[in-house]
Order: structure tokens, then sequence, then C-alpha cells
């Protein structure tokens, strides 16, 4: 019995990773496709030859390598940002003692619960009155902390005794010594999750930059690509090999640290 469970359970899980799978496998060869290929009618599985001349095109027909610029100049001071701010503020809630803390927490998980949509035009209107329209800082300045990533921190950060806080203070260490020489080094799991997720997340952004840039030295590759989906018409192989430029990095990256990932959330999911 035991066995036909584990062979049914098996066989629901392939099936389940083909679903979730053959999307993303048939935009990868429909962008090595040829356009009668890519539009035919039952659909074209696997291309007679593969067209890699396809992305060179699509390298032409767009700025797609500002488009990339943009995209990881953007995520990556954000992952940096958003990784010293919720580092630090998660330090404070766990380590330190100050007055109204436990109304900090609070106001911090009350906080999570309003969605981003309901602040995104007060966002607008600030960055508007700021002037930073069309420019690098109106794409970064609002994502420079993240009250999610800090409260996830803090759990995990209190699953760390903190006689090592202690006896560092007691060393004479500052406490930005102790968070750079102690709590990094023991908290990097979570550090590479919340920077691998904030880098995720930064890449796929497409709502925001859509609002405060309409140029295309700012656009970034999801809004490029939007821009590009219209601008080439039918070219349906152009647009799959244009979609599959911008999901490889992000792949790249997580199968590179995969491992650590899971350690983070699975400490974290642990102690909970």
């Amino acid at each position: 019995m035991k066995k036909i469970v584990t062979i049914v359970s098996m066989l629901f899980l392939a099936i389940l990773a083909v679903i979730t799978l053959f999307p993303f496998v048939y935009m990868i060869l429909a962008g090595l496709m040829t356009y009668s290929e890519a539009t035919s009618i039952p659909p074209t599985i696997m291309p007679e030859s593969f067209q890699w001349s396809n992305y060179g095109e699509v390298f032409t027909r767009a700025p797609f390598l500002r488009y990339f610029f943009n995209t990881v100049f953007v995520s990556a001071v954000t992952t940096i940002a958003t990784l010293i701010t919720a580092i630090l503020a998660a330090f404070a809630l766990t380590s330190l003692e100050f007055k109204y803390k436990r109304l900090v927490i609070g106001l911090m998980i009350s906080l999570l619960m309003v969605p981003y949509e309901s602040i995104i035009f007060t966002n607008y209107n600030t960055i508007a009155r700021m002037g930073l329209l069309n420019t690098y800082s109106a794409l970064i300045i609002p994502f420079l902390t993240s009250i999610f990533y800090i409260y996830y921190l803090n759990g995990y950060l209190q699953s760390i005794s903190n006689t090592f806080y202690k006896a560092a203070k007691i060393d004479g260490a500052s406490d930005l010594a102790y968070i750079r020489r102690i709590l990094i080094p023991m908290s990097k799991p979570a550090l590479v999750t919340v920077g691998i997720l904030t880098f995720i997340s930064s890449w796929n952004s497409f709502l925001w930059p859509l609002l405060v840039t309409n140029e295309k030295k700012y656009r970034l590759l999801n809004n490029g690509l939007a821009a590009f989906t219209t601008e080439s018409g039918s070219d349906v192989h152009l647009q799959m090999a244009a979609a599959t430029l911008t999901v490889i990095p992000i792949l790249i990256i997580y199968f590179i640290f995969r491992k650590e990932i899971i350690k983070g959330v699975a400490k974290d999911g642990i102690k909970g």
C-alpha cells in the first residue's frame, strides 16, 4: 500500500512539473523557431533548425543592452540598500532595548497588511514633487528598505543567542563591529535569501517603472519587453526570444544560490 502511495505521489509531482515547466520550455524553443513555425497550427514543438539569429535581431530592433544595464544597476543598488537597512533594523529590534520597542514591532506588522497598490500613487506624487521623474533615483528610492525583510530577519536573528552580543560588548566591540564580524557571518543564509528575493523582485518590477519613466534610456527589461511586444507586431518568435532573455539571468542566479535560499527559509520555518 505504501509503495502504491509513493508511486501515485511521484506521478502526481511529475504531472505538476510538466505543467509548470512546459510554458517556459516552449518559450525557449519558440524563440529559436522561424515565424512560420512559431505561428503554425497545430503548434510546432521542436524547431527544424535553431534560429540563433533571432536573438541578434532582437538586439537590433530594441536597445535591450540598455535595458539590461538599467535593470542590473537598479536591482543591484536596491538589493544592497535593502540588505543594509534590513540587517541594521533587525539588529536594533533584536539586540537593543529602547522605548516603545513593542509599539514599533506592532506598527511593522500592521504595515505588512497594507497592499503595495494602495500607496503607489502616494509614492508617485512624492517622486513627482521632488522632480525625480525619469531618473534612476525614482526607480530606487521607494525600495531602499523593506518592512517584510526587516521582520523576516528579526525572526531569524532571534534564533541567535544574545550572549554573542553581550560578549562582544564586554570585549569592547562597537555595535557595527559586532554586526560586521559576528552577526552577518552567522546570518549568511538569511541574508542571501533576502538579497536574492530582493534582486528578483526588482528585476521583475513592471508597474512602478512604467509610472515614473517614459524614456527608453530609463526603461527596465520588463517595460522594454512590453514595448517591444507592441512594436514587433506579429513577430511571435522574436517576442519569445526577447522574453527568454529576461528570464535566463534570474534562473542562473537561482541555481547558483538555491542551497542558501533553502537553508534560510528552512531554518526560519523550523523555528516558527
